[in-house]
């Protein structure tokens, strides 16, 4: 009888998690490495496009050459990618060229998998209590997942930009950490962002999502660790200010140009004014109790201002509406995610015309940003789980917490 009703537990929690014959590994898991080990194979030939940046920046970095060290950027401002960044490309150094960059493009792909197990757990750490169907959760995660690993692949692989690469698993790991509640690691991730790709910094408003007696704390955590990766540079050479300046040409695709901008670099102000838009947009999302936004707020505001067009941008919008689908809405099929992928990546592909492209773009950072700063959602009410029951109680917590390892 003990025998039957132990392997019916097991039965039941295999059920509930997802899990293969017993073995640590869920049924959607499978799915998603098989569909990132296919796009990895397929765009792996052709991939690579961008990382002769991180080889030039790491070597220059960790040289002894007058235009490399602390005045890596006054003397090349074309490296817009963070201290923290050239680090980790320097762990590919010591294989041969080509071995290196196929296995940094395998570790790329590997983290967005990491992500996505990150999220699921984001959600169900934040519903926790409040009876969260797992099953659901990890089902919501599959069908969005399926539309972010193609824009992942795009980043990791195919353009091989392993600075947005990691400032994107970073802020992922924020927004873990912020569902635990732990502030000061919430810093910590935010400022590796940072630190890897500086445009991350339109996702520091998640600081504003702790508790109010944490802000403060968390806020000087997170500069004072921006400062110790960024500072040493412009001390080292004053002339690495002038790196914030540097420009881009203003693509006829950008949306832009919509707002009349013809300029054929980026205009002065562009680069503050996307600052401020995603921070503003972020702190209101906040405010509105919808943090799970901020990260799609933040990347709606890059690649409305942005002058390029790259679809490995594209990538940081996937996250943020994996984030929206997962843990700001319990919607069974994640729309946002299959929207932003078929209108900014399939738009990419389809649409003849440079204003038409232009004119998408615009279209879903209007829509997206609307929805989810105004679009009714229903507040999450925290049951008293067990009843009145106490120990009945701390076994509902007990066991959904054991869930919570299953969400992602």
């Amino acid at each position: 009888m003990r025998g039957a009703r132990s392997a019916r537990a097991t039965t039941d929690y295999e059920a509930a998690t997802g899990r293969i014959a017993g073995l640590p590994v869920r049924r959607h898991h499978v799915l998603l490495v098989a569909w990132t080990v296919l796009w990895f194979l397929l765009v792996e030939p052709s991939g690579g496009f961008s990382w002769h940046y991180l080889r030039q920046g790491e070597e220059l970095l960790f040289s002894g050459r007058s235009d490399g060290g602390l005045s890596l950027y006054a003397h090349h401002p074309e490296l817009q990618i963070g201290p923290v960044s050239l680090a980790v490309a320097r762990l590919f150094d010591p294989f041969p060229p080509h071995t290196g960059q196929v296995l940094a493009e395998a570790v790329m792909s590997g983290l967005g998998l990491v992500m996505l197990v990150l999220i699921g757990r984001t959600a169900a750490w934040y519903y926790l209590g409040t009876g969260t169907n797992h099953r659901r959760l990890q089902q919501r995660l599959l069908v969005a997942g399926l539309a972010f690993i193609p824009m992942w692949v795009e980043v990791s692989v195919r353009f091989a930009h392993l600075d947005d690469v990691l400032a994107l698993f970073f802020t992922t790991l924020a927004a873990y950490e912020l569902s635990r509640g732990r502030a000061t690691l919430v810093a910590l991730h935010l400022a590796l962002a940072v630190d890897s790709k500086p445009w991350a910094l339109a996702f520091a408003p998640l600081i504003l999502a702790l508790p109010r007696p944490a802000w403060l704390r968390t806020a000087l955590w997170f500069a004072g660790l921006v400062a110790v990766a960024w500072l040493p540079f412009y001390l080292g050479n004053l002339d690495t200010v002038a790196a914030a300046k540097f420009t881009i040409p203003n693509q006829p695709a950008s949306s832009l140009r919509w707002f009349g901008v013809t300029d054929p670099a980026t205009p002065w102000w562009d680069r503050p004014t996307q600052f401020a838009l995603g921070l503003g947009l972020g702190a209101l999302a906040v405010w509105r109790g919808r943090w799970p936004a901020v990260v799609l707020l933040g990347a709606d505001a890059r690649i409305l201002l942005d002058p390029s067009v790259y679809t490995y941008y594209t990538a940081s919008i996937l996250l943020g509406t994996l984030l929206w689908d997962a843990v700001g809405q319990q919607r069974l099929v994640p729309w946002w995610s299959w929207i932003a992928l078929a209108a900014l990546y399939g738009g990419t592909l389809l649409i003849p015309s440079d204003s038409g492209r232009g004119f998408v773009r615009l279209a879903f950072v209007v829509l997206s940003a609307a929805y989810v700063l105004l679009w009714p959602t229903r507040r999450t009410r925290r049951p008293r789980a067990g009843g009145g029951d106490p120990r009945g109680r701390r076994t509902a917590r007990r066991r959904e917490r054991t869930l919570v390892g299953a969400a992602g």
